[in-house]
């Protein structure tokens, strides 16, 4: 019976701890007589109990480190801090193992030299502007570079750029006289148009009272001239008419004598005298009869 106990008390005690389970996105790397044997995923694995271990334990997810800021000189001899931050995801489990002596900082001292190229090739203006260009390039020679030690660089970012405080003051100056100066452009710009669209309304209202005039006067001189017209058409008319009723001269003498009546029966004081002479007796005694004509 003690016996059985006994043999219990081992098989819990070498088995069960060579019993692993391994999580998802987790791998282990197991070495047989201190020789790699074989990576295992995600599942239940049994290894030889004194005969097998577990030489690392890998994670498959994306790691994201940040690493510290790191001094660099520009090709126009300006220094300044840069920090980066690097994705990055291992794909092989033995190499990442046995590949390099701790992965994570040969990855930050290899960031750092090859930030140190890539920056020494630009000039300061060219630093602060191009970021996108460093990112792609730092990725490239990281992914290049970490193949053989099972890493896949996904992507590089410098997240800060920080120059001099001399350099930085210089540049807050800049960045003030360059907004001041596009301030003045805009209000000048604003000013000319304003100025132009002051003078384009001005010309169109002269425009437009030099058009009413002339519209006016036309409308004037045709009324005039449609007046003269009828005024002559009118007298055009009876002219016609009298000759159509076949008017002697006794007729248009009677006509005149009728308008000289009107005149005497008005308060006129001017009197026409015809010029002919010869007929002066017909003449009064014709005024004669009108007169008692209207009495």
């Amino acid at each position: 019976m003690s016996f059985f106990v006994i043999l219990l008390v081992l098989i819990a005690v070498i088995v069960i701890p060579n019993i692993k389970i391994v999580p998802q996105a987790k791998a282990y790397v197991i070495e047989r007589l201190g020789s790699y044997m074989t990576t295992w995923n995600n599942g239940l694995h049994v290894k030889i109990p004194f005969i097998d271990r577990v030489s690392n334990i890998v994670t498959l997810k994306e790691i994201v480190k940040d690493f510290a800021p790191q001094p660099v000189i520009t090709k126009d001899n300006v220094t300044m801090q840069i920090d980066t931050v690097v994705y990055f995801q291992i794909t092989d489990s033995k190499l990442y193992t046995y590949g390099v002596e701790n992965p994570i900082s040969a990855i930050e001292n290899l960031t750092a030299t090859t930030l140190r190229n890539i920056i020494g090739e630009l000039e300061l203006d060219q630093t602060l502007t191009s970021r996108d260009i460093i990112n792609s390039k730092m990725r490239s020679i990281l992914d290049e570079a970490t193949d053989p030690w099972g890493i896949k660089v996904n992507r590089v970012e410098v997240k800060n750029i920080l120059p001099p405080r001399d350099i930085q003051e210089a540049m807050e100056k800049q960045m003030r006289a360059e907004r001041e100066r596009r301030e003045k452009i805009l209000q000048a710009e604003g000013e000319k148009k304003s100025s132009i669209l002051i003078a384009e309304g001005e010309k169109e209202s002269a425009i437009l009272r030099a058009e009413a005039k002339k519209e006016s006067q036309i409308r004037i001189a045709e009324g005039e001239a449609e007046a003269m017209l009828k005024i002559k058409q009118a007298e055009a008319d009876s002219i016609k008419l009298l000759k159509d009723a076949k008017a002697d001269e006794s007729v248009l003498t009677l006509k005149s004598f009728e308008a000289l009546s009107n005149l005497a029966s008005g308060q006129s004081t001017k009197i026409i005298v015809p010029s002919d002479l010869q007929n002066v007796a017909t003449l009064g005694t014709t005024i004669k009869e009108m007169l008692k004509d209207k009495k």
